[in-house]
């Protein structure tokens, strides 16, 4: 296996695929909400193959099976962990037509031509070479193939990154946590933004070969967990926040609990804690 991608390699080997991968009881908890709609507009039909990049533990993947039967869909993805409990959910589905491959779709020896659609849900904003990823999917699907993804908008637009980093970051003291909170504009870059700008984006995937490139914005809430202790266990186990208490003066691992605990409280509802978002729905062709 041929990584290039190596930091996120080890980022989704660690602790944060761990967090990820024991929320696999249930269809995917956080980003649901969008996958229909991702799936609508890649237009998935019976027979067709197609490629789910980035596919985590396969909820995606799964739904996309289910859509192309008696085609077939490959999902690949940097963490070992993850892909092992979606071959799990598959197989516990019995879903016939997925197969999982763990790789870096930057360099992943796709068969030329080899898929009709290629799909991802948030899952192709931490490529260490953006453009010569997509050129890779490029090469994968068949001409005329179609490319459909979500990726977050601005950060400042999306409060669920927003509310719970600002609160961390402008911590000053155990008696200020709730009082204390840093500008959003002021919060560290995260790599999962890295396509919130839509003429970048369109100039990567253009780049890239793609053509019709088209970003539509989608606002969706997205669900964290059934109460307050469990989406504040969730974010406790990202990697935005594992990256806070590893920092010297970073809050207690308990204080952050707490402090992560008064933040989802407003957004919790008979639905669970459910916070909004912002995204791009992003569809192309390969001509």
């Amino acid at each position: 296996m041929h990584i290039v991608n190596t930091d996120q390699a080890e980022a989704w080997n660690g602790p944060e695929a761990a967090n990820w991968a024991a929320r696999t009881d249930r269809d995917d908890p956080v980003n649901g909400a969008l996958t229909e709609t991702l799936l609508d507009a890649a237009a998935i039909e019976p027979g067709d193959r197609v490629l789910d990049i980035g596919c985590g533990t396969g909820d995606t993947t799964r739904r996309a099976a289910s859509r192309a039967a008696p085609g077939r869909v490959l999902g690949v993805d940097l963490s070992a962990l993850m892909l092992d409990r979606a071959r799990v959910a598959a197989s516990t589905a019995g879903l016939h037509n997925v197969e999982f491959a763990q790789g870096d779709v930057q360099v992943y020896p796709f068969p030329g031509n080899g898929f009709d659609v290629a799909i991802s849900q948030f899952g192709v904003m931490f490529f260490a070479e953006p453009v010569a990823a997509f050129r890779n999917v490029h090469y994968a699907l068949r001409p005329g193939g179609r490319l459909a993804f979500v990726c977050p908008r601005a950060m400042t637009e999306n409060a669920w990154y927003v509310a719970p980093m600002s609160a961390l970051y402008g911590r000053h003291d155990p008696g200020r946590r709730n009082t204390g909170r840093r500008d959003p504009d002021r919060l560290p870059d995260s790599a999962m933004f890295s396509l919130a700008d839509p003429d970048r984006l369109t100039n990567v995937l253009s780049r890239a070969g793609f053509t019709d490139v088209q970003p539509r914005p989608v606002d969706a809430p997205m669900a964290f967990g059934a109460d307050v202790h469990e989406a504040a266990q969730g974010f406790l186990g990202s990697g935005p926040v594992l990256a806070v208490l590893q920092q010297p003066d970073g809050p207690s691992l308990e204080e952050a609990r707490e402090i992560l605990v008064d933040v989802v409280r407003p957004y919790e509802g008979p639905d669970g804690v459910r916070i909004p978002g912002a995204s791009w729905l992003v569809t192309a062709h390969r001509p």
